[in-house]
């Protein structure tokens, strides 16, 4: 039997990570943690990346969580997936989860599996009610067996089904009302879209769930062009976050209030003192929203 909606909210719906910024702990910049301990709220891992029993990545993980709060991440449950979920992996996460106690646990909107065959890649859904029906039972399955809340993330995506039969956000709106689950908002994914898709960025995120926001996504995009020679962005979290997507952040914190805040950077990793800085402009983001609300 699913954990109901309500006892999930009641217990995990106050984030125990404080509304600062945080990053994604790199094996690059270990050393750079471990050593000046920075000030900085947080830290994400992908929980992938820690599912060995041990070794260099698990000893600076303790490390790392001696003295700073943890989410974690997930990128292969394969939530939206038409197959049933990997039973096996969801007890590598279990442990993991056990292990290190992070205070959020968030997933995607998508899916990335067939059969046995794993793909390297988020796919999109289209928005039925078929497909609402099966990650419901997907979320509900996870937060069973973790006994804990599970935050989705919002995709970004690059083509639209033809059989999709309601918006984004009211998709979002039934899978929170339905398994109780939080949510993620990925701003960079909302700017992506808006641009591939033609819609205007700041309506979808006045009509966002923003009561059920328990972490955001900043991140960088590339720039291409599609075969009609359109503008095309792609979601590469491998640069620094766009001017654009500030502008965006600052909207979604009218709206949320200080949310902890994640800077994404997971392909051309740069050096730690170049994502310490990202980090320190959506902390300044965060305390200038608390200021103007303690204005008002």
């Amino acid at each position: 039997m699913a954990t109901s909606a309500a006892m999930l909210e009641q217990s995990f719906g106050q984030s125990p990570i404080p509304p600062r910024a945080g990053v994604g702990l790199k094996p690059e910049h270990y050393r750079d943690i471990l050593d000046e301990a920075p000030d900085i709220g947080w830290f994400e891992i992908h929980a992938e990346n820690y599912m060995g029993e041990g070794g260099t990545p698990h000893a600076c993980l303790t490390a790392v969580r001696e003295r700073y709060p943890l989410s974690l991440h997930g990128v292969g449950l394969s939530i939206g997936g038409a197959s049933p979920l990997d039973t096996e992996h969801l007890a590598r996460l279990r442990v993991l989860i056990d292990r290190y106690q992070p205070a959020l646990f968030s997933e995607h909107l998508a899916w990335s599996s067939h059969d046995t065959v794993y793909l390297n890649d988020l796919l999109p859904l289209p928005y039925t009610a078929e497909t609402l029906d099966r990650v419901c039972g997907h979320i509900d399955e996870v937060q069973d067996t973790l006994q804990r809340q599970m935050l989705l993330e919002n995709p970004s995506t690059y083509v639209a089904f033809a059989e999709t039969s309601m918006s984004e956000v009211a998709f979002l709106c039934e899978i929170v009302r339905r398994t109780g689950c939080g949510l993620l908002l990925d701003v960079n994914n909302v700017f992506v879209q808006a641009t591939n898709h033609g819609f205007d960025a700041r309506t979808y995120l006045d009509s966002f769930p923003v009561e059920h926001v328990r972490e955001i996504h900043l991140g960088g995009h590339a720039e291409d062009e599609d075969d009609d020679g359109a503008s095309l962005l792609i979601d590469d979290h491998g640069r620094e976050v766009a001017d654009p997507v500030w502008g965006l952040y600052a909207h979604a914190l009218s709206r949320t209030g200080p949310v902890p805040t994640l800077i994404e950077w997971d392909n051309d990793v740069p050096p730690w003192p170049a994502l310490f800085a990202e980090a320190k402009l959506a902390d300044a983001a965060i305390v200038e929203r608390r200021s103007n609300r303690a204005a008002v």
